[in-house]
């Protein structure tokens, strides 16, 4: 079990910087929805396995992160929405 939490703890990790990089380098924009699902999974990823591992201020940073994400894909929707 810990073999699992500690892969979609990397796989958080890793579509966080992966995002984070198209952004920077302007293969992505940063208030698309690619962006917001990489950023929402990631952090998801991150959470689980920061609460699995009992590192609760990461597990907390990371709900918050998640959050943003969602308040985002929600933003997004209701502009595709209403265009």
């Amino acid at each position: 079990m810990d073999l699992l939490f500690a892969a979609v703890g990397w796989v958080g990790a890793a579509l966080l910087l992966v995002g984070y990089v198209l952004v920077t380098q302007s293969r992505l924009p940063g208030d698309g929805a690619a962006y917001q699902l990489m950023n929402l999974a990631g952090s998801l990823g991150l959470m689980v396995n920061s609460a699995y591992s009992a590192a609760w201020p990461s597990a907390g940073l990371n709900l918050i992160w998640a959050g943003i994400g969602v308040f985002a894909l929600i933003k997004l929707a209701r502009i595709g929405a209403s265009a």
